[in-house]
């Protein structure tokens, strides 16, 4: 009679029948996923080739002719010949088109605050709050200066509640002592017009404290005694 044997089941077998049936299984999804994955794959390549695109020959080029187009209005607007910074000469494009065509560049940015110290100066107040509100810098003294100047034409169109709103927040925007006296400053003049005393005096005492040795914070004294807080 023949000898039945039965061949043991060790680890290692029952290892690879495991891991067989984990390949089925994954073999099985696949088929029955697979156009669903296949979409997935096509959509990352397609949003991975629309990232490069964008930036190889849509960003990069319109940066290029931002900076090409806005260097004949910085040659007008060094010159304080501002309204053909502004609007071009004819043959050049003025700070308002490149801001136009390509305000979403660096140099369409850069082209806002310009434009709005143009408005600034053509007596185009409202004009220059506007552009002047969307212009954003990353370095914080420019970006101080340009809540200062929306201040400056602000109370230039008789909006002084705006003015000062903005004059405030260019003087604590930065703490350095080339912009924030100036401009806590002039929210301090613009509350005495409004008739906020009270206001102005904090505003005064603040320069003062933070910065005595400026031009601002040593006529501190003179302002407060003006105001009735005199010095003891």
């Amino acid at each position: 009679m023949a000898e039945t044997t039965h061949k043991a089941t060790t680890p290692e077998s029952k290892q690879e029948f495991a891991l067989e049936d984990t390949m089925h299984v994954a073999e099985a999804f696949y088929r029955k996923n697979q156009n669903n994955i296949f979409i997935a794959l096509i959509a990352i390549i397609v949003v991975a080739g629309g990232i490069f695109g964008y930036k190889h020959f849509v960003k990069e080029p319109n940066e290029n002719k931002a900076q090409e187009m806005i260097f004949h209005a910085q040659n007008y607007f060094a010159i304080d010949s501002f309204k053909l910074a502004l609007n071009g000469d004819g043959n050049n494009y003025g700070f308002a088109q490149v801001i136009d065509k390509y305000g979403s560049t660096k140099a369409g940015n850069l082209a806002k605050y310009s434009a709005g110290v143009c408005y600034v100066k053509l007596g185009q107040f409202d004009k220059a709050i506007e552009v002047l509100k969307s212009f954003k810098a990353d370095d914080l003294i420019v970006q101080a200066m340009a809540f200062g100047l929306i201040g400056d034409a602000a109370m230039e169109s008789g909006k002084t509640e705006e003015g000062i709103e903005f004059y405030k927040k260019a003087g604590h925007y930065n703490d350095n002592e080339f912009t924030a006296p100036v401009y806590l400053f002039r929210a301090g003049m613009a509350l005495e017009k409004a008739g906020k005393t009270q206001e102005a005096i904090t505003i005064y005492k603040e320069i003062k404290e933070k910065f005595p040795q400026t031009n601002e914070g040593r006529d501190m004294d003179k302002y407060l005694a003006r105001l009735g807080d005199v010095k003891n």
